[in-house]
């Protein structure tokens, strides 16, 4: 089990100092620090944070409002991690998602969010009715009567949310698409991602709760690609359609792939290694077998080599 904290002030002028000192000493040896407001969910280092939390792991805070302001970004938090198999802790509040009491108070939390949401919509269905009874319509008006000021504000900020989605994942995403795009197909590029397990931006459903990671598809990476690519990220060239490749370039792209997965993650790019990454994207040998030998990593391994794909200390 690993301990991973997670510290947050809202502005640069602040510091996370007094938050380091208590969590060091719960034992957390790997601390992320964010410069970031508590009311912005899209916090791409609280997204970090999540993502590097395997089963077994606790990621713990000083106090719940480092993590969240709200009460359903709280659960939302707590659900993905539940999703991984990995546990919460709050130092100053009794939530404790690994200990008994502490899951006591989080159903206790649960219980006032749903009150919280019952008392909101029953005030809302009382607000509607009183308007009705008025002669009132509900609703927006400008939205209602097709103002242009009003459906280009509504539209900006649903953009504004979508692009604050994207840069969550944005990272491994850029540097897939630079690797590889346009020369290689978004299949390819999509595999490789999801060998590194790398996420998608994470989907929030109508009741505020995430819906936890999802593999990438090819849809949603262009989707996300064409965001980049508007927001200055990546080249514009990036979008355009790749060259027809031989199966045996999509196979040194995907060997490229995985060492790189593996040298950022730490892990020695062994031939065995490599094999094992080619199997478990279900990727044939050359003469249609499905398991890779020493000698056929080898091959491909050296021809990528020659080709600058994959530097000369892997393997």
């Amino acid at each position: 089990m690993a301990l991973i904290g997670y510290a947050r002030v809202s502005t640069d002028e602040q510091t996370t100092a007094p938050q380091m000192e208590p969590l060091r000493g719960a034992g957390c040896a790997v601390i992320l620090e964010e410069y970031a407001s508590g009311g912005d969910r899209a916090r791409p280092v609280l997204q970090k944070a999540i993502e590097r939390c395997k089963r077994g792991d606790v990621l713990v805070v000083v106090r719940l409002d480092r993590l969240a302001r709200s009460l359903s970004h709280l659960l939302q938090v707590i659900d993905q991690l539940e999703a991984k198999g990995a546990g919460f802790r709050s130092l100053g509040d009794p939530v404790d998602t690994t200990s008994p009491q502490g899951r006591f108070a989080l159903q206790v939390l649960g219980a006032a969010a749903e009150l919280e949401k019952a008392l909101i919509r029953e005030r809302t269905i009382q607000g509607v009715r009183a308007a009705k009874a008025a002669g009132k319509r509900p609703g927006n008006p400008g939205i209602r009567n097709g103002d242009p000021h009003a459906l280009r504000k509504v539209a900006a900020a649903r953009d504004e949310a979508r692009a604050r989605k994207v840069l969550t994942v944005a990272e491994p995403v850029i540097a897939a698409i630079r690797q590889l795009r346009p020369d290689h197909p978004w299949d390819t590029v999509v595999r490789v991602l999801n060998r590194e397990g790398a996420s998608r931006p994470a989907v929030t459903s109508k009741t505020g709760r995430g819906g936890g990671p999802k593999p990438w598809t090819r849809n949603a990476l262009i989707r996300v690609a064409r965001r980049l690519a508007s927001d200055g990220f990546i080249p514009a060239e990036a979008l355009g359609p790749a060259p027809k490749r031989r199966d045996s370039d999509d196979l040194l792209v995907l060997i490229s792939g995985i060492v790189a997965g593996m040298q950022r993650r730490g892990e020695a790019p062994t031939l065995a290694a490599i094999g094992k990454g080619l199997e478990d994207l279900r990727q044939r040998t050359p003469r249609g077998g499905t398991r890779w030998s020493r000698s056929s990593v080898q091959n491909l391994l050296t021809r990528a080599k020659e080709l600058g794909l994959v530097p000369d200390t892997a393997a």
